[in-house]
């Protein structure tokens, strides 16, 4: 008798955003839909429905022991690196006897960046036959998320330095919607200033929600006062094919032992300047202003510092 290969675990990072909570519960069903053979199962570290470990008790029940996670994340984070393991880690005690390994994050393969390039052309109204050219005269803003983890922020800067190579743009820029410097604002600021005449804005995130609105707003509210500057805005990702298989990609590179997977134990690796005492330690879960929409006091522990972000 064969043993059945792991179960597929979806890890999310959570939202009080109900347009994408429900976007990454509709990913989770149409990955099931894919490969009915394979058992899959998804729930989120924090604020949202269903909990991580309702979709863990579900796949149990569905007779899985061993279990593949793949982190719904573009970029290595507190919530990928810390919060997963230590969710799964509660779980091995609820349910004695189960593994896991758990995948990279998606980001920023080169099957997102064709998605990313492909959401550029529709911003510019370009159906197919685009040549490079075209572009020469377009400035990409990327807009991360934004994180008090320096790791997370440099993830978003590396995938904009990707997304240039070759493409033809006149340049890629980068800027986040919390949390981390510039922001949406100054990022514009900042294309004008490098001599952009035409910006897309560009939103590094995988599904709809509250923070890529507020891109969106931020980026419209910008363009009123700068008529002069042609300013448009991109999609997110979204559930496209090629997200689907990459997170197959990532589930098989798991269950194969990349070498690249540190497994259960994701914690900071390398000291950065003003975060050495995070080596070593399990990442503190982290909120973002606005993940619900609403403003509120936010306090970060990364490392053993505090940080307080009032908006």
């Amino acid at each position: 008798m064969t043993t059945p290969p792991p179960a597929l675990l979806i890890a999310g990072h959570g939202t009080r955003d109900d347009v994408g909570a429900e976007a990454f519960r509709d990913f989770v069903r149409e990955l099931g839909r894919r490969d009915p053979e394979l058992p899959v199962a998804g729930g989120f570290v924090e604020l949202s429905p269903p909990p991580l470990g309702e979709a863990v008790t579900e796949l149990v029940e569905r007779g899985a022991r061993r279990f593949a996670v793949v982190p719904l994340t573009l970029v290595s984070s507190g919530h990928a690196e810390g919060d997963i393991p230590a969710a799964l880690t509660r779980e091995k005690e609820r349910h004695p006897g189960i593994s896991y390994t758990c995948a990279r994050p998606l980001g920023p393969h080169p099957a997102l960046l064709r998605v990313l390039e492909r959401r550029l052309d529709e911003a510019l109204g370009a159906t197919g036959g685009r040549t490079p050219n075209d572009r020469a005269d377009v400035t990409v803003l990327l807009v991360g998320r934004g994180s008090t983890d320096p790791d997370a922020n440099a993830e978003v800067h590396r995938a904009a330095r990707l997304l240039w190579e070759g493409r033809g743009y006149a340049g890629v820029e980068t800027a986040f919607v919390s949390l981390a410097a510039p922001d949406v604002a100054s990022g514009l600021d900042r294309c004008v200033k490098l001599g952009a005449r035409r910006i897309v804005v560009l939103p590094y995130f995988l599904f709809p929600g509250a923070l890529p609105d507020r891109v969106r707003m931020q980026s419209e509210g910008w363009a009123a006062a700068r008529p002069e500057i042609k300013v448009r805005s991109a999609d997110v990702i979204g559930p496209a094919p090629q997200l689907l298989d990459l997170v197959m990609e990532r589930y098989r590179e798991a269950v194969a032992g990349d070498p690249r997977l540190t497994g259960g134990s994701c914690v900071c690796r390398v000291a950065l300047p003003g975060f050495e005492d995070g080596v070593g330690s399990p990442r503190q879960p982290h909120f973002h202003p606005d993940d619900d929409g609403h403003h509120h006091d936010h306090h970060h522990h990364h490392g053993g510092h505090a940080h307080s972000h009032a908006h």
